[in-house]
């Protein structure tokens, strides 16, 4: 499911990606950068393929250098998506991690992935011995309970045009790059409903365009 590049190949400067997105947070001190050089390693995902399984203990926090990831649960045999981003971003499964349960979402690529992966058990020592970069792990969970509230904004939006112009206020990169019956799941509505709402919207805009 995976191909991981062993941490003898790991090049001195991997985790620079990493560090550039934190540094917006809060500067990143020497130390902290050399200790992610030395614990984190490439990972590459093939579309289609799971990073986590439910019922599986997340023990990776995986950062998204290219690709995008859907988080879902299943009901029945029906697939509910619960979460999708992209290149930029970090993933993983925080309340397998954080009350040490089996996850209870999948975690898939919908498209080829390339990921810098790091273990938890890694980055819990790294809160230990640098105190500073706690402040990281706030700000970052700060940002992630913003899009929570998000997520859950859309699915109490009553009307499908709103749910999905949220969503491009939101994701809008992903509108044509993430299969549309993802999407559909994502906002809470069917795909028939989505595919109305599109084309309302392309007609709008294509109106809007028009000379007067």
């Amino acid at each position: 499911m995976t191909k991981r590049i062993p941490k003898t190949a790991t090049p001195e400067n991997i985790s620079a990606p990493i560090v550039h997105i934190l540094n917006y947070l809060h500067p990143v001190n020497p130390r902290i950068i050399e200790y992610f050089n030395k614990h984190i390693y490439p990972c590459n995902f093939r579309k289609g393929k799971l990073l986590l399984k439910a019922g599986e203990k997340c023990d990776h926090v995986y950062f998204i250098l290219k690709g995008a990831i859907r988080g879902f649960v299943k009901e029945g045999g029906r697939e509910i998506t619960t979460w999708i981003t992209a290149e930029n971003e970090f993933v993983t499964s925080i309340t397998s991690y954080d009350l040490d349960t089996p996850a209870i979402e999948n975690m898939q690529a919908l498209e080829d992935c390339q990921m810098l992966c790091m273990k938890f058990a890694d980055m819990q020592e790294l809160y230990e011995i640098e105190p500073e970069f706690n402040i990281h792990g706030r700000k970052l969970l700060q940002r992630y309970y913003r899009d929570a509230e998000g997520r859950a904004f859309i699915v109490r939006l009553t009307k499908a045009e709103y749910k999905y112009n949220y969503f491009l206020k939101m994701h809008g990169g992903l509108a044509n790059r993430v299969p549309l019956k993802y999407i559909a799941s994502y906002i809470g509505i069917t795909l028939e409903t989505l595919s109305r709402v599109r084309k309302k919207i392309s007609l709008a805009n294509g109106a809007s365009k028009e000379p007067a």
